[in-house]
């Protein structure tokens, strides 16, 4: 029996139980109902669990002011969803009770446990009962039953606290009851329990459970159309005032932050303008938009083809930027997140890898701090049967090109030939702005000046974004090309974009012109040249 455990050793808890809580996903999954019925919650919480994780391999974790960090500032920056980001809440408040003492107690625990709840339940507007906030407070009740014992004795009986809270879920929401589960959150969260008592108890994870029945299946589409989410940093505004903001565009918000970061998720029809709305406020890190219409339809075709085997390939695609995300799915795509300055990790390109069905897969990287890891990720896969082909785009525009030309029922054989040719032929335009002073090359080049890259290389500055852009479109509109695909980001005008795209189309009459929001946060701009 453990009395006390050492920083080191939470941190190990905490990774083992990431790794027990992955097991039941597709489990987690398939109870999720509300707030909305789309099936993500395990996904989400795994997520958010993965970034805590990855800040524990960059923490000095002899020192528990660091896990707790690890733990608090991890979960924050990866948190998904609206489970994903109460679950943050919870293991901050959890964090915060431990960081200044020197190893974890199972009073501390009890307290970390009770003081998680209440942080979960400040983080909502308007808290609900029958969800992850309920079981999150049986598991506290119950830790407290077992103070005097032993850590395992403090995490037993907040399991059975839990456990209790979780049954009583449906009675309290009647979404719940009417598609006979139980809360899904909640249900994860006491998965993730049992992975840090399985690490004191030594025990071997668990098989994943066999999924059978997805309750979305009962419920049709939301009044809302697209769940957005929103990171910032160099947040000056009190989180107050950027909820209230965000809360006139639509429902299931969650609006949290910390050491100058704001984390924000909504459901609503207006991902761009609020995007655009919240962008004043902060520096924009990272946004996700997903249709959840297209998700419930997923889903509904998932249930439906549970017993169909399956196609002979998959595409697993590395993106960021809700249009060009949306468009690589449209096209059959598993999507890793990532990219520029966020590139993902081996293990979440193996995850994707593995959670499709199909006996061949193909990656594409779209990025070239991404290609070796794909590689290591498709290496690891074949150690368990998987057939993996990468196919090294070095860039969104190569990647979006490589896709159009996917076909899940036909062969790898067939297939890689002519997505390599489609992404070597595509021609990648990047507008952002310069981080800092310096000079390259010809190129004098000031702090936050737009600056326009063709496939990844520095090529040119402008004063304004939409001279880059149309610049660089001019540099290369004479080599044959005969589709503009345009993504731009949140902060865009629309009254500049307007008059770019006018000017486009007079200059450059023979190229189809297409655009679409939902660039990468990082770039005023993405084009693909085809």
């Amino acid at each position: 029996m453990a009395e006390t455990l050492s920083p080191q050793g939470l941190a190990e808890a905490f990774r083992y139980a990431t790794d027990w809580f992955a097991v039941y996903v597709e489990e987690t999954n398939a109870l999720n109902v509300y707030p909305v019925p789309d099936g993500d919650t395990g996904t989400n919480m795994h997520l958010t669990l993965q970034s805590v994780r990855r800040e524990l391999d960059l923490a000095d974790t002899t020192r528990m002011g660091e896990v707790a960090r690890a733990i608090s500032y991890g979960s924050l920056l990866g948190a998904r969803g609206n489970s994903g980001v109460i679950t943050s809440q919870i293991l901050k408040g959890f964090a915060e009770t431990l960081k200044n003492a020197p190893e974890l107690t199972p009073a501390l625990l009890v307290a970390a446990l009770e003081e998680g709840s209440k942080s979960g339940y400040r983080a909502v507007m308007k808290p609900v009962e029958g969800t992850i906030l309920t079981v999150s407070k049986g598991i506290a009740e119950g830790a407290k039953t077992a103070q005097g014992g032993s850590l395992e004795a403090v995490l037993s009986a907040a399991l059975v606290g839990g456990r209790a809270a979780l049954e009583r879920t449906p009675e309290l929401l009647p979404v719940l009851k009417q598609a006979g589960v139980v809360d899904a959150g909640g249900a994860g969260l006491l998965r993730f329990l049992e992975g840090l008592d399985g690490y004191l108890e030594g025990l071997p994870l668990p098989r994943p459970p066999k999924v059978e029945k997805y309750a979305q299946t009962q419920f049709a589409e939301e009044e809302f159309g697209y769940c957005t989410e929103f990171l910032m940093d160099s947040v000056k505004e009190p989180v107050e005032k950027i909820r209230a903001l965000v809360a006139p565009f639509g429902d299931s918000l969650l609006v949290v932050g910390a050491e100058g970061y704001v984390k924000g998720h909504i459901h609503t029809n207006d991902p761009d303008g609020l995007l655009a709305t919240v962008a004043r406020y902060g520096h924009m890190v990272r946004t996700k938009v997903e249709d959840m219409s297209q998700q419930h339809t997923e889903i509904l075709s998932m249930a439906g083809a549970a017993d169909e085997p399956a196609a002979p390939t998959g595409l697993v695609a590395v993106a960021t930027g809700w249009g060009l995300v949306k468009a690589l799915r449209d096209f059959g795509a598993r999507i890793v997140a990532g990219g520029q300055t966020a590139n993902p990790s081996v293990q979440d390109i193996l995850d994707a890898i593995k959670s499709l069905p199909n006996p061949e897969v193909i990656v594409l990287p779209n990025n070239s701090n991404v290609i070796m890891s794909a590689q290591q990720a498709a290496e690891l896969a074949r150690e368990s049967g998987k057939q993996v082909t990468v196919i090294p785009t070095r860039t969104l525009g190569a990647g979006l090109a490589a896709s159009v030309q996917y076909q899940p029922d036909a062969s790898v054989a067939e297939l890689v030939p002519e997505m390599q040719r489609a992404a070597d032929q595509a021609l990648t335009l990047e507008v952002t702005r310069a981080s800092r002073s310096v000079e390259i090359g010809d190129l004098a080049i000031s702090e936050g000046q737009p600056i326009g890259l063709k496939d990844d290389k520095l090529v040119l500055t402008a004063s304004t974004p939409e001279d880059a852009l149309f610049e660089l479109v001019a540099q290369a509109a004479a080599d044959g090309y005969e589709v503009l695909t345009v993504f731009h980001g949140p902060s865009t005008d629309p009254s500049k974009l307007e008059a770019l795209s006018a000017r486009l189309n007079q200059a450059f009459p023979d190229l189809s012109l297409e655009v679409h929001p939902g660039g990468p946060d990082l770039y005023d701009y993405l084009a693909v040249l085809e």
